[in-house]
């Protein structure tokens, strides 16, 4: 299992869903992907859709307004 980490500091929707979306596309099943956020937006919309889409997810906040994003690609 890797750890991929995907920096999607400073950018706003619609920006870090869809390089969330092609990053898992090259991952293996397993693999963890850890999205750095840092836009309010993005925080809503990448935990839905990846919930949505049946991966599972975990959110923590690094420190006030940051957020790392834990998705286990397991299909």
């Amino acid at each position: 299992m890797a750890e991929v980490y995907l920096d999607c500091l400073g950018e706003a929707c619609p920006v870090p869903l869809v390089k969330t979306q092609n990053k898992l596309k090259q991952l293996k099943i397993g693999d963890l992907l850890i999205v750095q956020i840092d836009h309010s937006c993005a925080i809503k919309n990448v935990p839905e859709w990846a919930r949505k889409e049946g991966y599972p997810v975990e959110i923590e906040e690094v420190e006030e307004g940051r957020w790392d994003v834990y998705i286990e690609k397991t299909k």
